[in-house]
């Protein structure tokens, strides 16, 4: 069964939930040739995460944003300040949604169902590019 990997980066993206399921793909061309396996995506980020949620209603990633501002809110008394208010949010926005995603394929296509999109959340005002590792693994 082989490994393919590939690299990734992103440009920079205001905060935010941003649909990056097309990138991905045209990222690993291997993928046609899968019959079977699984696409693991890992951001090389700690202010920055990965998500899978609803990719037709343009409401969903205000929303998304809005409630993790609720839940990590940058007037909070953080300890960690020194890289400005909207980055220890961003590591705790991080840490709740991840750092990876594994896909499934079949037939040279992600098994992503019909409403389903990946998401890059960028956390920080001016996060700057992202980072992403791809490794593809089937037969």
């Amino acid at each position: 069964m082989p490994w393919f990997r590939h690299r990734l980066t992103l440009p920079a993206y205001r905060r935010g939930f941003h649909i990056i399921t097309r990138q991905v793909v045209e990222a690993v061309p291997e993928l046609a040739q899968i019959q079977i396996g699984t696409l693991h995506i890992f951001i090389q980020h700690t202010s920055a995460s990965l998500s899978i949620n609803e990719n037709a209603d343009p409401d969903v990633p205000v929303d998304m944003e809005s409630a993790f501002n609720a839940i990590a809110p940058e007037d909070f008394p953080y300890q960690h300040t020194c890289e400005g208010p909207d980055d220890m949010p961003a590591h705790v926005k991080a840490s709740l949604l991840g750092n990876s995603l594994t896909i499934p394929v079949e037939r040279g296509r992600l098994l992503l169902g019909t409403w389903q999109g990946i998401y890059l959340c960028e956390h920080r005002n001016h996060g700057g590019s992202r980072s992403l590792v791809l490794t593809l693994h089937g037969e």
